[in-house]
């Protein structure tokens, strides 16, 4: 394929309702660069007309547009991985479809590339989120950089600029559960944060609820470090430790008390909230282990992470 200066990457999932204000401000900001480039469209199985807006826009500006459409629903980091594996750019930049990121700060990822950076990360200024949203965000952020040692200051924002080595890097990965900003952190020379703007939402409404913020963080520890495993196993010999001195000292003070050992021995079954206590610790740290065990069993299958059902492009 002909490569281009820029390819943006833009998943797509239900977003009928903002696509027309998305489409008149991408490529009026794009052609602005004048450089050549290519605005990559993956249609992540929406439910309503995305597709449908996709293949008009297609057919308005086929020179510079490229669709991809998935067959079902695979998430974001699925689709925009299935862009990385098409898409023809020395340079890429990844885009949400919702303009909470506007796309006239694509320019100023460039131009930070131009100093030397082979990754450009992103920081919302101004953060158009609620105050709850915004602290979960910042302590999901504060223990993912303490256990994985990837630093990404605003890890939702999905605004970033990749060079070509480090696109073709992530895509040879053939990990199930990936995550890109966190890949592309590992693999670049010279990464950089700078801060854009950031708004409200233009149209629709957040596909990411609370839980799956979570859901998205866990899984990008457990991808990135086994260093739970290490805390919880390091928590498990304390507390094995802490309770044998415990039992010690309650059996040496009823034994003190009634003159008799089995008077001690049968102290330790009067400690039921212990009890619950270790057990539940038990049961989370199987938990967890199941979490690893459960990767490792979706990684083996090798099943593809999307299959595409059509991809909408203008043959040279």
């Amino acid at each position: 394929m002909t490569s281009v200066a820029l390819c943006v990457v833009i998943p797509v999932f239900n977003e009928e309702d903002g696509l027309p204000a998305l489409f008149e401000r991408l490529y009026r900001a794009l052609d602005a660069l004048q450089v050549r480039y290519e605005a990559v469209f993956v249609n992540d199985g929406s439910g309503d007309r995305s597709a449908a807006l996709l293949r008009e826009q297609f057919e308005r500006r086929p020179d510079v547009t490229r669709v991809i459409l998935l067959r079902s629903n695979v998430g974001q980091h699925a689709a925009i991985m299935a862009g990385f594996a098409h898409c023809r750019g020395e340079r890429v930049v990844t885009l949400d479809a919702d303009l909470q990121n506007p796309p006239e700060e694509i320019a100023r990822l460039l131009a930070k590339m131009d100093e030397g950076h082979d990754y450009v990360g992103s920081i919302r200024r101004a953060r158009q989120d609620s105050a709850l949203r915004r602290a979960a965000s910042r302590a999901m952020n504060a223990l993912r950089e303490r256990i994985t040692r990837i630093r990404m200051t605003d890890q939702g924002c999905m605004l970033r600029a990749y060079s070509r080595a480090i696109v073709d890097a992530i895509v040879s990965c053939r990990e199930i559960n990936t995550f890109i900003p966190a890949l592309a952190w590992t693999f670049a020379r010279n990464p950089v944060e700078i801060e854009v703007a950031h708004e409200e939402r233009a149209a629709g409404a957040s596909k990411y609820s609370f839980l799956k913020l979570i859901e998205l963080n866990f899984d990008l520890i457990t991808a990135f470090s086994v260093k739970p495993l290490h805390l919880f196993s390091l928590f498990g010999m304390l507390v094995a430790v802490a309770s044998v001195f415990t039992y010690v000292i309650v059996i040496a003070n009823r034994w003190i008390a009634s003159d008799s050992v089995m008077e001690g021995v049968r102290a330790i079954w009067d400690r039921d909230i212990l009890a619950f206590f270790l057990i539940g610790m038990t049961l989370f740290g199987l938990g967890l282990v199941g979490e690893y065990v459960g990767r490792i069993y979706e990684q083996v299958r090798h099943r593809p992470p999307y299959l595409i059902d059509a991809i909408l492009e203008r043959r040279d």
